[in-house]
């Protein structure tokens, strides 16, 4: 049910081993570990998760350990978006053959396309999940494609799977459009989490909650229980954990260095040819985290 899909959605990294392949063993230890400070679901292989350039069998060991760890226990959107119908398809199927909750897609992207050929793409990989619930992926920022809500209506009436999307658009007012269509519908702004829920946004996705989780989850909390002054309290603190992630203009591996401190597991480098920190930088990112206190987990109260 699209009602399940609510609160703090973690969106990864990838965890990889030196040779390239994911790196199970720290992918179970990082969704454990988010699990554990208050995550409700995970946005798997997403930007952060670099799941546009995971081959095959990668995106597949991610789908599958996803689904094994979060079984009964947090919901699992897993992002099958690809450069091709047929690679988005593969990966629908195999998402929905591994467990996962629901299938998430970005539109096509670096070839130009049409409203028409969207909607195709979009139905195919939907088909291909069967009964699995749809997130739309509103991504502009990188695949220059928005989806408007006026598009919006149109993937409703040709996909009856469609149950809602991450907006990471930079129109934030879209986000109460798009709540009043009836559609579960998560900001992608770390930044922002309590403003997207006075929009009617069912929470955030983003790379920062995978970093200090239980900082976004107290906020949700807050919120549910109509405590504003609380949760706005929270929301003035959620700054500094996305200025964290944005270091350097490389996300996935400031994720990476951060978590593979935390977690005391090597969650490895990114994939060429996404950005990568030079040792100092890397140096330099552990020293914000360890004053944001994000190396270490929260301190018991």
């Amino acid at each position: 049910m699209a009602s399940d899909f609510r609160g703090v959605f973690p969106a990864p990294p990838t965890p990889v081993t030196a040779g390239g392949q994911v790196h199970e063993a720290a992918l179970r230890a990082l969704l454990e570990d988010n699990i554990a400070h208050g995550a409700h679901g995970f946005w798997m292989a997403g930007s952060t998760g670099e799941g546009p350039i995971l081959d095959e069998s990668a995106r597949d060991a991610v789908a599958r350990i996803s689904a094994e760890v979060c079984r009964g226990r947090a919901k699992v959107i897993m992002h099958v978006g690809a450069i091709s119908t047929a690679a988005a398809v593969r990966a629908a199927r195999t998402a929905r053959e591994a467990g996962c909750d629901a299938v998430c897609c970005v539109p096509p992207f670096f070839f130009p396309s049409s409203e028409r050929a969207r909607i195709e793409h979009y139905r195919a990989v939907a088909d291909a999940a069967g009964d699995l619930p749809f997130f739309v992926y509103n991504l502009p920022q990188l695949t220059q494609v928005e989806t408007v809500p006026a598009l919006m209506e149109k993937f409703v009436r040709a996909i009856p799977t469609l149950a809602g999307l991450k907006h990471s658009a930079p129109n934030f007012a879209d986000i109460r459009v798009f709540a009043d269509m009836g559609l579960t519908c998560f900001s992608g702004n770390g930044a922002f989490p309590l403003p997207a829920l006075t929009m009617g946004a069912v929470g955030t996705i983003d790379a920062p909650l995978a970093l200090a989780p239980w900082h976004y989850a107290a906020l949700y909390r807050a919120w549910e229980a109509g405590d504003v002054a609380r949760a706005q309290a929270l929301q003035d603190g959620v700054r500094a954990f996305v200025d964290l992630v944005w270091m350097y203009g490389a996300p996935a591996h400031v994720c990476k260095t951060v978590l593979s401190a935390r977690l005391g597991v090597d969650c490895g480098a990114t994939i060429p040819p996404v950005n990568r920190l030079t040792p100092d930088e890397q140096r330099e990112v552990l020293r914000v985290a360890e004053s944001l206190g994000v190396t270490r987990g929260p301190v018991p109260a």
